[in-house]
């Protein structure tokens, strides 16, 4: 007989292995984590998910950043993971998540407008 929450264990399990083969570090420290289980994915990918997927819902309503905000946006981003990297001082997952929205955001606001660019050239 299978525990209660054995299917709950396995979804995680898996989720785990895709957010790694997504490229996620996974550090249990800058990730999020719900009771005792961390997010299959850090803070800053979660907030670059969503960024992404805000961009896209917001192009498809038919709203546009101007490209300046785009780039200040991926910045930002970039910034954040910078300082950090070069070990000025430490982010924090608040930090990382809000950042990889905006990054998110940008890139792919950005990314669709280069594709719509080149579409409208070529045809």
């Amino acid at each position: 007989m299978k525990n209660k929450y054995y299917y709950l264990r396995l979804a995680w399990v898996k989720s785990m292995r895709i957010g790694a083969q997504l490229g996620c570090h996974q550090k249990p420290k800058r990730s999020f984590h719900f009771r005792q289980y961390q997010f299959p994915i850090c803070a800053r990918c979660c907030g670059v998910l969503i960024g992404e997927t805000s961009a896209i819902v917001t192009l498809l309503l038919g709203l546009n950043t101007p490209i300046f905000i785009d780039v200040v946006f991926m910045a930002i981003m970039l910034l954040d993971w910078g300082i950090q990297y070069i070990n000025l001082f430490e982010s924090n997952n608040i930090r990382r998540f809000i950042t990889g929205i905006l990054g998110g955001y940008g890139c792919w606001s950005l990314f669709f407008k280069i594709i719509s660019f080149i579409y409208h050239i070529l045809f």
